[in-house]
């Protein structure tokens, strides 16, 4: 059984202060939904500061992003171990931005997710083309690689319980989002892949959200879509109203 899946990712935004003050007001506004999955991401500063405010509460906390070694002479960088300790459950792995802009890729993102699983950390792994890809009609070549790739050593239980968000990158932060019809296709995709290589009961227990201008009003077109399962939200997941209304529009869908 999967229900909605919903993860906000808080980029670089909120100070540790800022954080608490939005988790104990959304820990209000959705205190009654036992139907979805709640998560907010956090910067690393705050994560152990909003799973603290976000104790005994229905909301999951999630890291943005983790190294592959436990320990060791890497400056600036966040163990999976570090991020269970501060309060984490989950942690993204792959971003669109990460890979864009620092350069990541399936192999590191492969590292990541193995060593995310081995703290006993669930990953959010990210996955999506460009629009260079999409306009040259290599969407699904480009998610093929990306799963297989990043996913590649992992057994069945390990993806039947991981989150699959695909992201087309064209559509982060730009405004722009795919149709449903688009984000169904390539859901629809990834999921058929998934059965295809890990068997049917990782595929139908995976979660595959969408990320990419998700906002309140198009949330429910979205999730009404068989395969896609909540969300990873950007920039309308940092006003609480917001989030918490988008929260509460996906209930409409478990499967």
């Amino acid at each position: 059984m999967r229900i909605p899946f919903i993860a906000g990712n808080w980029k670089m935004y909120k100070t540790v202060h800022e954080a608490v003050v939005f988790v104990k007001e959304l820990k209000s506004a959705v205190r009654d939904i036992t139907d979805v999955e709640i998560i907010v991401a956090p910067p690393f500063t705050a994560v152990h500061a909003v799973a603290e405010a976000a104790r005994n509460s229905n909301i999951g906390v999630a890291g943005q992003d983790v190294y592959w070694e436990r320990e060791g002479a890497f400056t600036g960088e966040v163990s999976p171990a570090m991020l269970k300790e501060a309060g984490a459950e989950y942690a993204i792995v792959g971003h669109s931005e990460r890979r864009r802009l620092f350069g990541e890729t399936d192999a590191i993102v492969n590292r990541k997710v193995t060593a995310t699983i081995g703290a006993g950390l669930t990953p959010i792994v990210c996955i999506g083309e460009t629009l260079e890809e999409r306009e040259r009609d290599e969407t699904f070549a480009v998610l093929d690689r990306q799963i297989k790739e990043g996913l590649d050593g992992f057994s069945v239980e390990q993806i039947a319980e991981l989150v699959v968000a695909y992201e087309p990158v064209w559509a982060i932060g730009t405004g722009r989002t795919a149709t449903s019809a688009q984000a169904g296709d390539a859901h629809a995709h990834i999921r058929k892949r998934l059965r295809q290589w890990f068997g049917a009961d990782a595929a139908d227990r995976c979660h595959v959200i969408y990320g990419g201008s998700v906002k309140p009003d198009n949330i429910g077109e979205l999730i009404a879509e068989p395969d896609v399962d909540g969300a990873l939200v950007g920039g309308a997941s940092l006003d609480v109203r917001s989030f918490a209304d988008l929260v509460t529009k996906s209930r409409q869908r478990a499967v």
